[in-house]
């Protein structure tokens, strides 16, 4: 109820960003077709889920729990199991998201889509440990992001978010908190 206070249709706009991601992404046809549990929850939720997983006794915007070991959309090996793929899930923190967005000025649904995106490419294998790695991520969402018609969340010089930052180091958006 929370987020629909926040949100039109969140399950709509969870699908949508999951589904861009994937198109995207995905270089392998099984996982395309893939599924994705997105859990909308509060701080709390996501702190605990934090502390428990990664050892960080705080809330953050997103976290992903990936089931396979892929690497930038491909399988290791063959995907054999029946029926559709099963990604992982993904999970958002609505006070840090809304809060992130006023800071950046930007409507809480593009950055929710945003997050979504990412936690979704991370499912996939991307990840941001390294410059190189963080530009790739950086420019795929740039580019999933174009297709639902949501503005550069990294700003006008794509240069500048890699640059900046040392490897492993969040996100800009990530780093304000």
């Amino acid at each position: 109820a929370r987020w629909r206070a926040v949100l039109d249709d969140p399950p709509a706009l969870c699908r949508q960003a999951v589904r861009a991601a994937l198109d995207r992404a995905a270089r392998a046809p099984a996982l395309a077709a893939a599924e994705v549990g997105v859990l909308l929850g509060d701080d709390r939720t996501i702190r605990r889920l934090n502390a428990r997983h990664r050892g960080q006794d705080r809330a953050t915007n997103v976290l992903a729990f990936p089931l396979l070991d892929l690497d930038q959309g491909r399988p290791a090996g063959r995907l054999t199991q029946p029926g559709p793929v099963q990604l992982g899930d993904v999970a958002l923190a609505l006070e840090t998201v809304c809060r992130e967005a006023e800071a950046a000025g930007k409507p809480v649904g593009d950055h929710a889509r945003h997050l979504v995106v990412h936690g979704t490419l991370h499912l996939l294998g991307f990840d941001h440990q390294d410059a190189a790695g963080a530009r790739a991520m950086e420019d795929l969402e740039r580019a999933i992001l174009a297709d639902l018609q949501v503005p550069d969340p990294y700003g006008p010089d794509p240069d500048a978010d890699v640059a900046d930052r040392a490897p492993g180091d969040q996100h800009a958006w990530e780093a304000a908190r």
